[in-house]
């Protein structure tokens, strides 16, 4: 992933921010020798020192994860388009404008730890489970020997991680404003959430 350096913003707490409130990623392992890497779309939970998640054991993701234990989680969205004309402002030729994508991105390397106890895998499953239904009732995953035996559970640890923060820093506030004013008027999901990353430039 290219990121500029009007982009980059390596703070951990807007990083892990980002991760929590999307939730889900694309798990990719490059295996060892392979021609492709096996990408796994996937929720996922971040906790203090590690991304946590399970898949059904029979995932092709396993093979090459044994073959090579580092894997990488990538993570897209908040992305809103913004047409060229919304880049024009004051006697600037709309027609003239460029148009772009304004998007955060977080991509995550570490090593995976793999789990086939049933107690292991448990316990990521209730580190998900508190996290996606917090205050809700439900039984000790370990109750489920046999779906149990199904999945196997990932620990990924937080190796190095890069973000990126695509939010018109190649420009002026005043274009960013000018921009800012149309998110507002158009207010679809994503640029509700492009909104809020704007608010970090002014």
């Amino acid at each position: 992933m290219l990121i500029r350096d009007q982009d980059c913003d390596q703070d951990p707490d807007r990083w892990r921010a980002f991760l929590v409130d999307q939730g889900f990623g694309h798990f990719v392992a490059a295996g060892r020798d392979r021609l492709v890497p096996v990408v796994v779309p996937t929720q996922f939970v971040l906790t203090d020192t590690e991304i946590v998640f399970h898949l059904v054991n029979t995932n092709p993701v396993f093979a090459a994860l044994e073959e090579n234990p580092n894997a990488l989680m990538s993570v897209a969205g908040d992305w809103a388009y913004i047409p060229g004309k919304w880049k024009a402002i004051g006697d600037e030729d709309p027609a003239r404008g460029i148009p772009t994508t304004y998007y955060a991105a977080v991509q995550v390397t570490g090593e995976c730890t793999l789990q086939s106890d049933p107690d292991d895998i448990a316990s990521v499953l209730t580190t998900q489970l508190d996290a996606l239904e917090p205050g809700n009732d439900y039984v000790d995953p370990t109750e489920h020997a046999a779906r149990l035996r199904q999945i196997r559970a990932i620990r990924m640890s937080i190796g190095s991680v890069r973000a990126k923060y695509k939010y018109g820093g190649n420009v002026d506030q005043d274009h960013r404003d000018a921009v800012a004013d149309r998110l507002t008027q158009r207010d679809e999901p994503g640029d509700r959430a492009a909104l809020e990353h704007l608010k970090r430039t002014r």
